[in-house]
């Protein structure tokens, strides 16, 4: 009986203070639901995106190398000139890394708090 009575001397402001601390709380565990569910599917997207992209510059890369290799008559002609190739991209951005870097961490950041 008293702790009816204990309850009942609650003035009603209070109970309405629990309530909306419980509605913030599950608010709260909604969006970083929701948040943590769309930064998951993104990734999953990117990295499947990524795969594909290696996938096909991958190829590509073959492609070109046997190309070359036809055109030189010799096979380790074709693969060295795209080894060259790849050397020369390797040396530019290692050149431009000081420039691509906060570009590129801006765009992570972006995209992490979207």
């Amino acid at each position: 009986m008293e702790e009816e009575q204990k309850e009942s001397n609650t003035p009603p402001i209070i109970d309405q203070l629990k309530e909306y601390a419980e509605t913030q709380i599950k608010l709260a565990k909604y969006e970083a639901i929701e948040k943590g569910s769309k930064m998951l599917g993104g990734f999953v997207v990117d990295f499947i995106v990524s795969v594909c992209f290696v996938l096909t510059f991958l190829f590509v890369s073959l492609a070109i190398a046997f190309a070359l290799s036809s055109l030189f008559n010799s096979y380790w002609a074709g693969f060295g000139c795209m080894a060259a190739i790849y050397l020369i991209i390797a040396l530019i951005m290692m050149n431009r890394k000081d420039r691509l870097k906060p570009k590129l961490t801006n765009m992570f950041i972006k995209n992490f708090f979207k």
